[in-house]
């Protein structure tokens, strides 16, 4: 008998196996690299979620994706109005950096103000490499959705598309470019259709990685919920026990002449502007009950919903980041001076919702203007519901999304970020102090200039007329009452002397003194003479 040579192959199914395993292997190799929705809401304070203790609004998608991912209890803005942190979103750098310090195109100076504003940009820099130009140089199809608001058309700065512009009515038509840009007819709401077109763009580029940058308007005024929502918490609203506790406060200038309870009583009963103006007192909304806002902010978590399901329909959830997140705190104190001896609806367009226990609001240092709400949503990575007490900020997005798909980081560019993978890997992490700087005055309040920072569980904040600080300890006053300046001197030395030589390190402009012959610094808006 003629025996046959041996082989390792014997038999058809075995080949079959063999060619299965290969491009099985090929194709892993060869695997897609993760999508990312990068989905950040407008003006959304950290306690208007569910998941974050809101019992008036809901946001089911919200609080699902928390569920799914991890909870962030400490993540901050670099900056407490809009077009700085969003900068610092792309750039991965504080605004002090690179003085694109003050919304676009800013507030203007007044007569009243003692100092001139810092100098300041109006535009984010050409010489900035964006986390979009980053991502698209990698294969990734870029698109930017919603609020740009960098004085720049995303397009040169590494978005394939956008629809972006300003939004003058959630109710068609929405005003602006997105007349032109947004298809949209009578009936729709700015939010739903905006939603629209990033589910065009993700059906459209299915088959390669992409970045959606969905930067929703809302929840920013004009408060204008849609109509069903708004009905819905109408009806809701009317069956709730009525809240204890004063609707408004009024929160004075901390870096001044410190009022009395009886001078903010009498304050309070004279609502009138020159007094408030005078004294450097503003309104600060107290209760969550504004159905306009709840109706803004459930369409938005729709939205989020839509997204998702539109992701696993495509087969592609299981291989997309999703970072659910706000550009500053909520508006609880009006934009521009509003009085309250108003009826309710005109209340409801001026003030947005309570950032309570936090104190303050969009437009202020203390908490309830920098922390914002963050889920992160990496499948596979992140362990399922789980919290993380991390201290994370705006600058932190760039380095960290590098490092989560893989990529090589860029430490000249996003030189004031910190990746936070490890702490999405539930591992040690220690962020170092963060920090914050307007030379400005704000658009919702009489505050003076300042900056912050925090360090561990304290923050201390310095005012830039006066030069008065606060010192807070986190830990034990979340709500910003109780100044430690003057019992624990040595943090507050060392905490300032930090955020001095932080400033220097960046070349932070400031704000100076006007005087006879002192001009406005370029980048200020002025008034025109009546």
């Amino acid at each position: 008998m003629v025996r046959r040579p041996s082989t390792n192959i014997e038999h058809p199914k075995q080949v079959n196996r063999i060619l299965l395993f290969i491009a099985l292997f090929s194709s892993l190799s060869q695997a897609k690299p993760p999508n990312i929705i990068f989905f950040l809401v407008d003006d959304l304070g950290q306690r208007d979620v569910g998941c974050y203790g809101s019992q008036f609004h809901e946001t089911p998608a919200i609080d699902q994706l928390a569920k799914e991912g991890m909870l962030f209890k400490n993540a901050y803005a670099t900056c407490h109005v809009c077009s700085p942190s969003r900068a610092s979103i792309l750039t991965g750098k504080y605004p002090a950096r690179t003085n694109l310090t003050e919304w676009l195109g800013g507030r203007p100076e007044r007569d009243y103000e003692p100092l001139h504003h810092g100098e300041k940009l109006t535009a984010l820099p050409d010489e900035e490499v964006t986390l979009a130009e980053t991502l698209k140089r990698h294969g990734y199809a870029t698109a930017n959705y919603g609020k740009a608001h960098v004085s720049m058309n995303p397009k040169t700065y590494g978005f394939d598309e956008e629809i972006t512009g300003w939004v003058r009515s959630y109710h068609y038509p929405f005003g602006g470019a997105y007349d032109t840009k947004l298809p949209a007819k009578e009936g729709d709401y700015y939010t739903d259709k905006l939603t629209d077109a990033a589910l065009d763009f993700i059906e459209r580029n299915q088959d390669q990685p992409f970045f959606v940058h969905l930067e929703h308007f809302a929840v920013h005024d004009p408060i204008q919920g849609r109509p069903d929502l708004v009905e819905k918490y109408r009806k809701k609203l009317a069956a709730m026990p009525e809240q204890k506790g004063p609707d408004f406060i009024l929160e004075p200038n901390p870096d001044g002449p410190q009022l009395t309870k009886e001078e903010l009583k009498a304050l309070a009963e004279n609502d009138e502007l020159q007094a408030h103006q005078d004294a450097r007192v503003w309104w600060v909304k107290q209760k969550q009950d504004n159905v306009e806002f709840a109706g803004m902010l459930e369409a938005t978590d729709e939205s989020l919903a839509r997204i998702r399901a539109k992701l696993k329909k495509l087969g592609l959830e299981e291989n997309t980041i999703i970072v659910f997140t706000g550009d500053n705190g909520g508006m609880s104190a009006s934009n521009q001076y509003r009085g309250i001896n108003h009826q309710r609806k005109s209340l409801d367009a001026q003030f947005a919702s309570s950032n309570l226990p936090l104190r303050g609001a969009k437009g202020w240092n203390y908490e309830g203007g920098i922390r914002v709400p963050l889920v992160v949503h990496w499948p596979g990575k992140t362990q399922a519901n789980t919290t993380s007490q991390a201290i994370v900020t705006g600058t932190d997005f760039y380095p960290t999304l590098l490092e989560m798909l893989g990529l090589p980081a860029l430490p000249a560019q996003h030189k004031d970020g910190r990746s936070f993978v490890p702490a999405l890997k539930a591992k040690a992490y220690e962020r170092g102090p963060i920090y914050w700087h307007f030379p400005h005055y704000s658009n919702h309040g009489y505050q003076s200039p300042n900056g912050a920072i925090r360090s561990g569980r304290y923050k201390l904040i310095e005012y830039y007329e006066n030069g008065t600080v606060q010192l807070f300890d986190l830990e034990n006053d979340i709500g910003e009452r109780n100044d430690l300046s003057e019992s624990q001197p040595e943090i507050t030395q060392r905490l300032k002397k930090k955020l001095h030589d932080w400033r220097n390190e960046v070349g932070a402009n400031m704000p100076y003194p006007k005087t006879a012959t002192s001009k406005p610094a370029p980048g200020s808006r002025v008034l025109k003479p009546r």
